[in-house]
């Protein structure tokens, strides 16, 4: 089996002896970064076809060409986990979503609840994130980055089947935990909700506790920063009921 130590996301079919061409960004990063050239071996993933080595048949300043010899994985998926927060600091925001791509999320939303303190966000640059964290922590697949929307709309529309395992921080110190209801079984839809800087507003607690889908759990006796309840919370769900346990 051929090695390769650099992975790269590609948004292209891939399959052995399948060409595909690099955007400038991307021959940047392999030939004027990392310094490869023709002959070099690059292992690729697109979120559909699993983990393949291609060697470099083609180096250039601003393009080049892959070309795939050996499929080295199949393709892992997530669990069925969507992670819900309230955007917050930029640097912050960035280390939710590259923990979550990292932790096994399968879809990241930033909702905007009452007193999100944060009204945009960059998309595009939140998804870059996402994959650059898939390509380190050798994941196969890229979660999709949602654009921002409010948590009220969100919910509206909300599908009863998916639960929810809400963050409240008034039950910091209580003994709630994460427990799945009776029926409820791994491999189930699921999402986490993370509240902003500021914690939901009584309307939006009232809204979620009434949820039959939404599980009110604390995660902890101390009050956490919102990145570090994001990880925490990942952590608690998939040793419960995602893919570590």
């Amino acid at each position: 089996m051929v090695e390769a130590k650099i992975r790269l996301y590609v948004d292209h079919p891939l399959s052995v002896g399948q060409s595909i061409p690099l955007e400038r960004e991307q021959a940047h990063y392999l030939f004027g970064v990392m310094r490869l050239a023709e002959g070099a071996f690059v292992a690729l993933f697109n979120s559909r076809d699993g983990e393949f080595v291609a060697e470099v048949t083609e180096a250039g300043k601003r393009g080049g060409v892959l070309t795939c010899v050996e499929k080295t994985r199949e393709l892992q998926m997530p669990p069925d986990l969507w992670l819900l927060f309230a955007p917050i600091k930029k640097a912050r925001t960035d280390f939710i979503v590259e923990k979550a791509a990292e932790m096994g999320a399968k879809r990241i939303c930033p909702v905007q609840t009452e007193f999100t303190n944060s009204e945009r966000i960059r998309q595009d640059r939140l998804q870059a994130h996402a994959v650059e964290a898939a390509e380190q922590c050798g994941g196969t697949y890229v979660p999709e980055v949602a654009d921002l929307q409010k948590l009220d709309r969100l919910l509206a529309d909300w599908d009863p089947e998916r639960q929810i395992m809400f963050c409240d921080e008034t039950l910091v110190g209580a003994a709630e935990a994460l427990g799945a209801k009776e029926g409820d079984a791994k491999g189930g839809k699921w999402a986490i909700l993370i509240g902003p800087e500021g914690g939901f507003s009584e309307t939006e607690r009232k809204r979620l506790h009434a949820l039959p889908c939404a599980h009110a759990v604390s995660l902890g006796p101390r009050i956490l920063r919102a990145d570090t309840a994001a990880v925490a919370a990942l952590t608690v769900w998939q040793q419960k009921l995602g893919d570590w346990s």
